[in-house]
């Protein structure tokens, strides 16, 4: 049964592909939300760790309201995926081979999330507008995520984490880069939603592997 969901799951958000650049429909909304719940439902009936399950399900209505491509949904599903992410780093931090100090094992990693934090919000923060202060809050909580997966062993299936967190931030800061930075008619535009969407997708469907 899970395995016929994953690939439901999967069909479902190659359907939707072709549809990021297109305007909201209900379509699109379906086929988007589908993507991440099926996935919430795999993790649901594989009695995987509960904070996976609530991670899925709130990234899942996270994009729900993304596909509705208004400010207030924007706004909204800001704050659905910060919650989905500090669900992540619940996930991390608790897990039996969780051990802070693998963090500073990675200092590379460790400092070029700080240094990127501080780049995107010194660059986003002028040009986000009405929307600034839930973007510059949302930028150290999807860093945070970055950071504490860093504190998961680099062995058997939990050396997954990593790249799965590493393609949802770059999915985020592509999005960011997309809505806030670039000019309206800028060429890049016709090929971001189609980089965007399959780093996060695969960013879900990866921590579901990992940790189912």
């Amino acid at each position: 049964m899970t395995t016929l969901l994953f690939w439901i799951a999967g069909a479902c958000a190659l359907a939707y592909l072709p549809l990021t650049p297109r305007p909201a429909s209900a379509l699109r909304s379906t086929l988007k939300t589908a993507s991440v719940a099926l996935l919430a439902g795999i993790a649901l009936l594989a009695n995987a760790p509960w904070l996976l399950i609530l991670a899925l399900t709130l990234c899942a209505i996270g994009d729900a309201l993304l596909s509705r491509e208004t400010d207030s949904t924007f706004m909204a599903g800001i704050g659905t995926f910060a919650a989905g992410h500090l669900a992540y780093i619940a996930l991390f931090l608790t897990h039996p081979d969780s051990n802070l100090e693998l963090i500073f094992d990675h200092p590379a990693t460790f400092w070029s999330l700080i240094i990127l934090g501080i780049v995107m919000a010194t660059l986003l923060a002028p040009r986000a507008g009405d929307l600034k202060i839930p973007v510059l809050a949302y930028i150290p909580i999807i860093l945070g995520m970055g950071i504490t997966v860093l504190s998961l062993p680099d062995t058997g299936v939990l050396r997954w984490a990593l790249p799965a967190a590493m393609a949802f931030i770059a999915s985020d800061l592509t999005l960011a880069t997309e809505k806030f930075l670039l000019p309206a008619k800028h060429p890049a535009l016709k090929l971001t939603p189609y980089l965007v969407w399959p780093l996060y997708w695969g960013a879900q469907a990866g921590f579901l592997i990992t940790f189912t």
